[in-house]
């Protein structure tokens, strides 16, 4: 199973990510948490550089890179849920159509782009205000942290999107425990046989 974790910026994503993937291990499930964008490879350095500002790219272009860096990780995805593992994604092929249709790109081509990936068994969104992203993180943010109004519309695109059936989306606004658990009872509703 592919368990895709999204949501704004300091929505939780992260630590929420690692419960899962701990709690699952803890339930005797193998498990691998996956972190896009992921700095480690050369694309995901690239990222880091535009993100900082140190280089220039239009939102097709950024957007190109996402995908390409989560491409990097495909043979990776691919291998470890072929044999037997949850992979919890902290970010995934959501944030490019969030971020991208915030920025007017068109979703259709986002999602088309990301076909060929494996395709999350499912989404979780952890949907909180961009104002209360910005008091969790007061400084030191990169350039999409920094414009709450694109951030007003990366949620909205991440609304539309968790109408879908494979999606749950949950108050990222909770206590830290509180997420987790809600995270758990949808996971562990997904997992059980019906």
């Amino acid at each position: 199973m592919l368990i895709a974790i999204e949501g704004l910026d300091q929505s939780g994503k992260a630590t929420q990510a690692e419960r899962l993937r701990d709690a699952l291990r803890e339930g005797g499930a193998l498990a691998r948490l996956v972190s896009f964008p992921d700095y480690g490879t050369s694309i995901g350095e690239e990222i880091a550089r535009a993100l900082q500002g140190e280089r220039e790219y239009g939102p097709e272009a950024m957007q190109l890179l996402y995908v390409a860096n989560r491409y990097e990780r495909k043979a990776d995805l691919e291998r470890w849920l072929a044999g037997g593992l949850t992979v919890v994604c902290d970010r995934y092929v959501a944030s490019s159509i969030a971020y991208g249709q915030a920025q007017g790109l068109d979703p259709s081509w986002l999602e088309d782009i990301q076909r060929f990936l494996p395709a999350p068994d499912l989404t979780i969104l952890l949907d909180i205000d961009p104002e209360l992203a910005a008091q969790r993180k007061a400084s030191g943010r990169d350039r999409y942290e920094r414009d709450l109004a694109l951030l007003g519309r990366v949620r909205e695109s991440y609304a539309r999107q968790a109408e879908r059936s494979d999606w749950a989306r949950i108050d990222g606004e909770q206590a830290k425990d509180a997420v987790a658990a809600a995270i758990m009872s949808i996971v562990g509703s997904r997992l059980s046989p019906a």
